[in-house]
């Protein structure tokens, strides 16, 4: 689910008197609890956590969400309206690949702090173009797309250490 959907939902769930809201889908997982102050300086403000796995989603994907909430006359978000944007944000995400660490190391956007990134958000690449540099034992490893499109997402910052399989860049297909 790309972020513009999410800031979406914040908003609908913001502006409703709902006091807890989850949404479940394939690998997404979004929940918005306003009934606890935690430690946040506008107690209306939502408490907001997306867990960040590789999407592979399809527009047949079932889309399990709960809502409770307590009910007022005119303050209520209609489930067919999340609906329609969480299926929204799954069409959309289903020309995106995810890119992601082939190995275990530390995360590098260019071949040197001076250097500008190899890739940015944005930046149109084809098959086989280096992308980042991962260094591990000493080694810095080009490492190249698997895809061609455009960067929709980085999902890591420089100098992070990056696990086996985790996901790196997100790319929208052409």
């Amino acid at each position: 689910m790309d972020f513009e959907k999410i800031k979406e939902l914040i908003k609908l769930v913001d502006s409703s008197s709902l006091a807890f809201f989850e949404l479940q889908s394939n690998n997404d997982h979004i929940k918005m609890d306003k009934s606890l102050n935690r430690g946040l300086t506008d107690s209306s403000a939502a408490a907001v956590s997306v867990a960040n796995n590789p999407i592979n989603t399809s527009a047949s994907a079932p889309v399990n969400s709960t809502i409770q909430s307590t009910k007022t006359a005119n303050n209520v978000v209609e489930k067919e309206e999340v609906k329609n944007v969480v299926e929204e944000a799954i069409i959309d995400d289903k020309n995106i690949n995810t890119i992601t660490a082939p190995m275990v190391g530390t995360f590098y956007s260019s071949a040197s702090p001076e250097s500008s990134p190899f890739v940015e958000v944005g930046s149109t690449i084809s098959k086989g173009k280096v992308i980042c540099i991962i260094e591990a034992m000493k080694l810095m490893n080009e490492i190249e797309s698997e895809y061609s499109g455009v960067i929709v997402e980085r999902l890591v910052n420089d100098g992070d250490m990056v696990e086996y399989g985790q996901p790196l860049f997100k790319v929208k297909g052409e």
